[in-house]
C-alpha cells in the first residue's frame, strides 16, 4: 500500500494540555507494560524517519515510565564486521524480545532498502530481494505472537534544516549530529524514492506502517505515544492477574491482610 508523505506536513501545534496529556499517556503505558510482563506478552516497536525527525525524543518519552528490566532500546547503526559477514537480518534476530519484554528499535532492518540502497552499500539485487525477506521476517514475528508496531516520523526539508542548525548552535546538542546527516540531506530525492518503494512493498496487512507528522515536536510525541498505546493495549489482556494464594498467605502472616490495604506504588 502506497503512502504519500506530503499528506503529513501540516505541522499543526498540539491543541491540548501537553504536559497533562503526556503524563496521562505515560501512566497508561506503565499499566500496559505491567500487563505485558504479567501476561507474558511481547512486542517490537520499530521506529524509522528522517534524521532530526524526533525519533529519540519520542522514544525517551515512550519509555519514561517503563521498568527498565523489561524493555530495551536498540539504536541501530552501520553493521559491524560480525554482522556484515552474515545475512542482514541476523543481528535483528539477536534482539527479538522474550516473553514479557518489549524491544524498541531506533532505526531498523529497513536500512537494507534505505541507507544501504541509497549509499550503494549493497547490490541492487540484495536490496530488491530484501522486501520479500523483510515481509517474511515480520510475518514470522506475528506468527510467534509478537506485537509489531512500525512508526515512521516525517518532517519537511525546511524543518529538518532548522533542527540540524539548532543542534550545531547548541554545544550540548552537537553530539547528536554527524557528517552522515548532511550526506543524507543532500540525497533527499533518492531517500524519498526509497521510502516510496518501502511503503509500497512493505506496508502489509500484518505489519502496516503508521506515518506521523513530525513537524511539531509536541504534537508528534503525543501522536507517537497514543499510536503505540493503542496498538499495545489492543493486543494484551488489561485485567490484572488474581493474587497468588501462597503470596496472599504470606502477606496475611506478615501484615494481617491479604493485600487489599498494601502499598500499590
Amino acid at each position: 500500500m502506497s503512502v504519500d508523505l506530503s499528506q503529513f506536513e501540516s505541522g499543526h501545534r498540539y491543541a491540548g494540555d501537553y504536559e497533562a496529556d503526556l503524563r496521562a499517556l505515560q501512566q497508561r503505558l506503565a499499566h500496559i507494560q505491567a500487563a505485558y510482563i504479567t501476561h507474558g506478552g511481547r512486542a517490537i516497536i520499530a521506529v524509522e524517519g528522517w534524521d532530526a525527525s524526533g525519533k529519540g525524543g519520542a522514544i525517551r518519552r515512550l519509555t519514561a515510565s517503563w521498568d527498565p528490566r523489561w524493555f530495551h532500546v536498540w539504536p541501530i547503526g552501520a553493521p559491524n564486521r560480525q554482522a556484515a559477514d552474515r545475512h542482514f537480518l541476523w543481528r535483528f534476530w539477536q534482539h527479538i524480545p522474550a516473553r514479557g519484554n518489549i524491544s524498541v528499535f531506533d532505526r531498523t532492518w529497513y536500512g537494507r532498502v534505505l541507507v544501504e540502497r541509497v549509499e550503494g552499500l549493497c547490490s541492487q539485487t540484495d536490496w530488491q530481494r530484501a522486501y520479500d525477506e523483510i515481509n517474511e521476517f515480520e510475518a514470522q514475528q506475528r506468527d510467534a505472537d509478537t506485537v509489531l508496531i512500525k512508526i515512521f516520523l516525517h518532517v519537511t526539508a525546511q524543518e529538518q534544516d532548522k533542527r540540524l542548525k539548532s543542534r550545531l548552535n547548541d554545544p550540548w546538542k552537537r553530539w547528536k549530529t554527524e557528517p552522515e546527516d548532511y550526506r543524507n540531506r543532500a540525497k533527499r530525492p533518492a531517500y524519498l524514492e526509497a521510502y516510496a518503494d518501502m511503503f509500497r512493498q512493505c506496508n502489509t496487512r500484518w505489519a502496516p506502517w503508521i506515518v506521523l507528522d513530525g513537524n511539531n515536536k509536541k504534537a508528534a510525541r503525543i501522536a507517537f505515544l497514543q499510536a503505540v498505546e493503542d496498538q499495545l493495549e489492543s493486543a494484551v489482556d488489561m485485567n490484572p492477574p488474581a493474587l497468588d494464594t501462597a503470596l496472599a498467605e504470606l502477606a496475611k502472616a506478615a501484615f494481617g491482610t491479604a493485600g487489599d490495604s498494601a502499598d500499590h506504588g
